[in-house]
C-alpha cells in the first residue's frame, strides 16, 4: 500500500489504498495501521465492510443488519464516512473536523457541539519511519444487502432518535462497584497495608460531576506509580498469606472453618480485582509511554527533516557562491595589450589614465574600448587587403590563360626537335621525364638518383640511371583515402552476396603483418656501370618504406657468351657477388638498430631469410641514399643526406667496377684451371724458369665445412682469415708419386687481399706446415710474398701466379731432397734446377727464390 498523503502535518487515506474502500475527507486524529486501532473498543473489522482506520466505536452495535443497511450517515458531499452520527455543521476542512467523543455523545464528532466550543487538538506529525508501509491484511469476504437509499430528512430523525434513547440509557455498573458493594463490612474490619486500596474522597475527586462512566484512562494522571508498585507488592503478600491460610484451614478438615474460607476467598478475590486493575493501569501508562515516545520520535523527525532541508538549502547557496566566484567573462578570453603599450597608443580619451590608473574595473573597461577601436580599424584594413587580393587573383588567373596555351606550342615545338636531340645525343626530353616522375620517389631513391645522375655527367659518361616502377601506385600512397558512401554500399552489397570467410589464424595475420613490415616502395632506381669490355653490372636499388632502409640487387650481363665453370659459380652469383665491398660489409643484418624491435613485434628473426627477395642492405648502399644510422646514438627516423651520398659515390663506384673486373678474370682463370692449365701472362713469364715439371691435376670448389674439418687450416681460421662468406677452393699439383694438396681461401675483395694458401705433401707420408719448416717455407713463398706475384695492375692474375710458384717449388723441393741409399735404382726426382746451395741453416731450408734473369734458385 503507498504512504498516505501528508497535508497540514496529517495522515489521509489515500484512494488507492485496498483497506479503505474510499477517502476520508478528514484528517485522522492518528495514523493509521498502529496497534491502538485494534485494541479499541468495537472496531470496524474488514468482515463487517468497514475500514480499521476508524477510531471510536460505531453508534449501533457491529454486525447488526440495521447497522449495514441503514446506517446514519454524513452526507457525502460533506467527505466524511457514513458511520458518523447525524451531518456535520462546519464546512468541510482538515482542521475543522475530527474524531473525538464529546461530552454529549460517545459516538458523535466534537463537531457537533456547539457553536464556539469546538477545541482544535493538534494534528501528530508524521513518522514516516515507522508508519509505512504496512502488510496488507486482506478482509474476508462479507455479504449483505444493498442499504436503502433514505433521505436526509430520515437519517437526520433516526440519529436524534438513536441519541435520546444513549441518554436515557442507565450507566453500567462494573464488577468492581459491585463486589466493593458486597464486601465492604468484611473489607473495612479487616487491617489493610497503607495504599492497599483508594480512598473514597481521592476517587470523588477523580470523578467528574457529570460522568456517567468509569475512565481508567483520566485515573492513570492522578495515580503515582511507586505506590502502585508498592500495592502490588502488598497485594502479592497478601494472596501468598490468604493462600496459606486457605490451604491449612483445608489441611484441618473441620467443618466449622468453612466460613473463614469463603471469608479469605471473598479477600482474595478483592485482591484478585486490584491485581487486574493495577494491570490495567501499567498496560495504559505503557501505552501512553509508548504514544509520548512515539510523539517524540516524529518530532525528532520533523527537526531532521527541517535540518536536513536547511542543509540541502545551505549546500544550493554553496554551489550558487561557487558558481558565482568561478564565473569567467568573455573578456578574460580575448588577449588585450599589455598596459604599457595601451597607456603609450590609446588616446586620452580612451585611456582616462586620472581614473583608470587607480580603478581596476574602469580600467578593464577601457582596454576593452580600445580593444575595439583597433579591431574596428583591423577589419577595414581586412575589406581593403580582400579587395586587392581580388585583383591579384583576376590578373592570375589571365596569366595562366596564357600559360595553359603557351604549353601545348612547347610540346609541339619539343616534338619537332626529337631527330635533332637523338643526332646530338643530347636526350632533354627523356631526362625531363625522368626528372617528373623521381618527384614521386621516395627521400633516400631520390638523394641516390640525384647524386648518381650528377655523378654520371659529371665524372662517368658510362653510368646510365633510370627509374623503374609504376609512378600510379607511387601516387596512391600519398593520396589520402577517399571514403564515399557508394563505395560503402557497394561494399556492403558484395559482403552480403559473398559467403561469410573463415576469421583468419593467428599464423595468417602473422605472415600479413611481415609482409606490410618488408613492404617496398613500388618505384626503384637502376644503376648500370658499363666497363671497357662493354661487360654491365646492372644494380637495383629499393627502399623499404616500413624498415628506412635500402637494399640493392646486383645481375651481371657479358658482352660475350663465357665458358661453364663449374668451380666459377659463386663468382657472379647475386648473393656474393658485392659481399665486403668495403670490409665487414656482409649485407646480412640490417644497419638500422630500430629494425629488431620491429622485428620481435613479427616474429622475424634476422633480415637474412628476406634478401633473396628483398636484396641486401649493405652500408654502403646506405650512405649512398644519404642514411647514416649511428650505434652509439641510436634513432628511429634518420633524415637522408646528400652531402654523405655525394662523398661516397665515388669510391663506390670504382669499387663496383673493380669487383666485377676481377671476378669476370677469375671466372676465365677457373675455367683453365680445371682442365689442369695455369694460365701465366707474358707479363709475369720472368717469374718463373723456363721448365716445370709439375702441374696443376684437380681445382675444385669446396664448401667451408669441408675446409674447417681439413687438419692443415686451422692455424688460418684461428687466426680470422677464414669466414662463412669467402670462397673455398682446392688445388692438386702432382709430380711422380709426390702429391700436393693446396686449401686456397679467395677473400671476396681479391685481388686487393691475397688468396691464402694452406699445404699438404703426400710423399713418404703426410707433410705440412707442423711438421715440416720447408712446407711452411713453401707456404710462405705464395702467401707472404705474394706482391712479387703481383704482376701488371691491378694484379688480377695473382691467382695464377701463386698456383704457378706453387708448383714451382715443388720441384724445388723435391729435387733437393737427398737420396736414399736404402733405395736401389736412379733417383726419382734428378735435379734440373740450379742451386747455389740445396740446405741451409739449423733448420735445413732449401732454395725457393728464383732469381731472373740468371735462372738460378737461393735462400732468402
Amino acid at each position: 500500500m503507498d504512504p498516505p498523503t501528508t497535508t497540514n502535518d496529517s495522515i489521509l487515506c489515500p484512494s488507492q489504498s485496498p483497506v479503505c474502500p474510499r477517502p476520508h475527507w478528514g484528517s485522522h486524529p492518528r495514523p493509521m495501521g498502529t496497534p491502538s486501532a485494534i485494541r479499541d473498543p468495537i472496531p470496524c473489522p474488514p468482515s463487517n465492510g468497514y475500514p480499521q482506520c476508524h477510531w471510536g466505536p460505531h453508534p449501533r452495535s457491529v454486525g447488526t443488519p440495521r447497522a449495514i443497511r441503514d446506517p446514519i450517515p454524513c452526507p457525502p458531499t460533506n467527505g466524511y464516512p457514513q458511520c458518523h452520527q447525524g451531518p456535520h455543521p462546519q464546512p468541510m476542512d482538515t482542521h475543522q473536523c475530527f474524531w473525538a467523543p464529546s461530552p454529549s455523545s460517545p459516538y458523535s464528532c466534537g463537531c457537533h457541539s456547539a457553536p464556539g466550543t469546538l477545541p482544535v487538538p493538534p494534528v501528530p506529525p508524521v513518522r514516516r519511519s515507522h508508519m509505512w508501509p504496512r502488510p496488507f491484511v486482506k478482509p474476508r469476504p462479507f455479504y449483505h444487502t444493498k442499504p436503502r437509499p433514505r433521505s436526509a430528512l430520515r437519517v437526520l430523525q433516526g440519529a436524534v432518535a438513536a441519541r435520546g434513547r444513549l441518554e436515557q440509557r442507565p450507566p453500567r455498573r462494573t464488577l468492581c462497584s459491585a463486589l466493593r458493594d458486597v464486601t465492604s463490612g468484611g473489607a473495612e474490619a479487616r487491617p489493610r497495608p497503607a495504599g492497599s486500596t483508594m480512598s473514597s474522597e481521592s476517587s470523588k475527586k477523580r470523578k467528574p460531576k457529570d460522568a456517567r462512566y468509569y475512565s481508567e484512562e483520566s485515573e492513570v494522571d492522578l495515580r503515582d506509580p511507586i505506590k502502585d508498585y508498592e500495592l502490588y507488592r502488598e497485594t502479592c503478600q497478601e494472596l501468598q498469606r490468604l493462600m496459606a491460610e486457605i490451604q491449612e484451614l483445608k489441611s484441618r478438615g473441620i467443618k466449622e472453618n468453612a466460613s473463614e474460607i469463603d471469608e479469605r476467598r471473598v479477600q482474595s478475590c478483592v485482591h484478585f480485582m486490584t491485581l487486574k486493575k493495577l494491570n490495567r493501569l501499567a498496560h495504559i501508562r505503557l501505552k501512553k509511554g509508548r504514544d509520548q515516545t512515539h510523539e517524540a520520535k516524529q518530532k525528532v523527525d520533523a527537526y531532521h527533516l527541517q535540518l536536513q532541508n536547511l542543509l540541502y538549502e545551505v549546500m544550493h547557496l554553496q554551489k550558487e557562491i561557487t558558481k558565482c566566484l568561478e564565473f569567467k567573462s568573455k573578456h578574460e578570453e580575448i588577449e588585450l595589450v599589455s598596459l604599457e603599450e595601451f597607456y603609450k597608443e590609446a588616446p586620452p580619451e580612451i585611456s582616462r589614465p586620472a581614473i583608470t590608473l587607480t580603478e581596476p574595473h574602469q580600467q578593464t573597461l577601457a582596454r576593452l574600448d580600445w580593444e575595439l577601436e583597433q579591431r574596428k580599424r583591423l577589419a577595414e584594413k581586412y575589406k581593403e587587403c580582400l579587395t586587392s587580393k581580388e585583383k591579384i587573383l583576376k590578373e592570375i588567373e589571365v596569366k595562366k590563360e596564357y600559360l595553359s596555351s603557351l604549353q601545348p606550342r612547347l610540346n609541339s615545338i619539343m616534338q619537332a626537335s626529337l631527330p635533332v636531340q637523338e643526332y646530338l645525343f643530347m636526350p632533354f626530353d627523356q631526362a625531363h621525364k625522368q626528372y617528373e616522375t623521381a618527384r614521386h620517389l621516395p627521400p633516400p631513391l631520390y638523394v641516390l638518383f640525384v647524386q648518381a645522375s650528377a655523378y654520371g655527367q659529371a665524372c662517368d659518361k658510362k653510368l646510365v640511371v633510370a627509374i623503374e616502377g609504376s609512378v600510379e601506385e607511387a601516387k596512391a600512397l600519398y593520396k589520402p583515402p577517399e571514403d564515399s558512401q557508394d563505395d560503402e554500399s557497394d561494399s556492403d552489397a558484395e559482403e552480403e552476396q559473398t559467403t561469410k570467410r573463415r576469421r583468419p589464424t593467428l599464423g595468417v595475420q602473422l605472415d600479413d603483418k611481415r609482409k606490410e613490415m618488408l613492404k617496398r616502395h613500388p618505384l626503384s632506381v637502376t644503376l648500370d656501370l658499363k666497363c671497357k669490355d662493354e661487360n654491365v653490372l646492372h644494380l637495383t636499388f629499393h627502399y623499404l618504406m616500413n624498415l628506412n632502409v635500402m637494399t640493392v640487387k646486383a645481375k651481371v650481363t657479358t658482352a660475350m657468351e663465357m665458358t661453364t665453370a663449374i668451380s666459377a659459380g659463386d663468382l657472379l652469383s647475386p648473393d656474393s657477388l658485392l659481399n665486403c665491398l668495403y670490409p665487414g660489409d656482409h649485407g646480412r643484418k640490417t644497419p638500422n638498430p630500430a629494425n629488431q624491435f620491429q622485428f620481435d613485434k613479427v616474429g622475424i628473426l634476422t633480415l637474412s631469410d628476406y634478401v633473396t627477395e628483398l636484396g641486401h642492405p649493405y652500408v654502403w648502399v646506405q650512405k649512398l641514399g644519404g642514411l647514416h644510422f649511428p650505434k652509439d646514438q641510436p634513432q628511429h627516423t634518420v633524415a637522408a643526406d646528400n652531402s654523405l651520398s655525394a662523398s661516397h659515390m665515388e669510391l663506390t663506384v670504382k669499387l663496383l667496377r673493380s669487383r666485377l673486373q676481377s671476378r669476370l678474370a677469375l671466372h676465365k682463370q677457373f675455367a683453365s684451371l680445371e682442365h689442369g692449365v695455369v694460365p701465366v701472362s707474358s707479363e709475369c713469364q720472368q717469374l718463373f724458369p723456363t721448365k716445370i715439371v709439375s702441374r696443376l691435376v684437380k681445382w675444385t670448389a669446396i664448401p667451408y665445412e669441408d675446409y674447417a674439418e681439413l687438419p692443415y687450416t686451422k692455424d688460418v681460421i684461428e687466426a680470422g682469415l677464414a669466414e662463412d662468406t669467402h670462397l673455398y677452393y682446392m688445388a692438386l699439383i702432382e709430380r711422380g708419386t709426390a702429391k700436393l694438396q693446396a686449401a686456397v681461401v679467395l677473400n671476396p675483395g681479391y685481388s686487393t687481399l691475397p688468396p691464402v694458401f694452406s699445404l699438404c705433401l703426400n710423399w713418404k707420408g703426410e707433410r705440412n706446415s707442423s711438421n715440416d719448416d720447408n712446407i711452411r717455407a713453401m707456404e710462405s713463398e705464395v702467401n707472404v710474398y705474394y706482391k712479387e706475384l703481383w704482376g701488371p695492375k691491378p694484379g688480377y692474375q695473382l691467382l695464377t701466379n701463386q698456383l704457378q710458384r706453387l708448383c714451382m717449388v715443388l720441384d724445388v723441393y723435391l729435387e733437393t731432397e737427398p737420396h736414399d741409399p736404402s733405395v736401389e735404382g736412379p733417383k726419382e726426382f734428378p735435379q734440373e734446377k740450379m742451386c747455389l746451395r740445396l740446405v741451409r741453416g739449423p733448420l735445413r731450408l732449401k732454395p725457393f727464390k728464383f732469381n731472373y734473369p740468371q735462372g738460378f734458385f737461393s735462400h732468402r
